[in-house]
């Protein structure tokens, strides 16, 4: 699992917390690390704390411009959160997110585990991005943890679930299947893109506000996990809907 696996840092402002996560990755295993608009991005700041088992993580850190440039090639994408409640009442437990994670993983879909910066977490709009939830449990009065704290916690349950399924401890590796691959974020982008379109063009969705109807949806969508046949099914239908109006 954890080779189809990458820890992506958003908006993280000291280089030193991306150090301490590279260590924490060298320790569970881990071997990709990707960067959305570090505030400081300063590799001799960081290596400091990532130790020399971490350099490596390091020197191959992807830097990205924006979440949803980096989540575009993953099939899931979890979100961590200390902040619960109203629309984010879905959050599951670490431990749960690594069993999906190696679902996905073991049949050769990518997986991300996203982490906001330092002193705010994840934006509502980041976190709309990710595919999943997860808030990590915590004594009511002190929620927030420290980033590397909470990445080396969701990495140790991931290689917890790696270990078990290498064990015959865990659930079995399935047999392998006719079906098709699981869609990207990237595909789900143009899927709901198309949708909202569609959807707007034959007047189910308000003009001047689709997006904001369109969020049960892209909820319903993403709880589906979609695979690439399902995928061209709907951007088929769509397709046809177009025909048949015209444009």
């Amino acid at each position: 699992m954890l080779h189809n696996l990458s820890v992506i840092l958003v908006r993280t402002r000291f280089p030193e917390n991306i150090g301490m996560v590279a260590r924490g990755m060298a320790n569970m295993g881990a071997s990709s690390l990707i960067l959305v608009q570090p505030e400081r991005w300063d590799r001799g700041k960081a290596a400091l704390l990532a130790t020399p088992q971490g350099f490596a993580l390091l020197d191959s850190a992807l830097v990205e411009p924006s979440l949803e440039t980096a989540l575009g090639p993953f099939s899931v994408a979890f979100g961590t959160t200390a902040r619960i409640g109203g629309w984010r009442m879905d959050a599951i437990s670490p431990e749960k997110a690594a069993g999906e994670a190696g679902a996905i993983a073991q049949e050769g879909g990518r997986a991300a585990l996203v982490f906001g910066p330092e002193d705010n977490g994840l934006s509502n709009d980041e976190v709309e991005m990710c595919t999943r939830l997860v808030t990590i449990p915590t004594a009511m009065d002190h929620a927030s943890l420290n980033l590397a704290q909470a990445v080396l916690i969701m990495l140790y349950e991931c290689m917890k679930a790696d270990m078990a399924i290498a064990g015959g401890q865990g659930w079995s590796r399935p047999a392998r299947s006719a079906d098709s691959r699981w869609t990207t974020l990237e595909e789900e982008r143009l899927l709901l893109a198309t949708l909202q379109e569609v959807l707007t063009t034959v007047e189910h969705l308000p003009k001047d506000n689709p997006g904001w109807f369109m969020q049960p949806v892209r909820r319903f969508l993403r709880k589906s996990r979609l695979r690439r046949h399902e995928f061209d099914m709907l951007m088929g239908i769509c397709r046809q809907i177009r025909h048949k109006l015209g444009g």
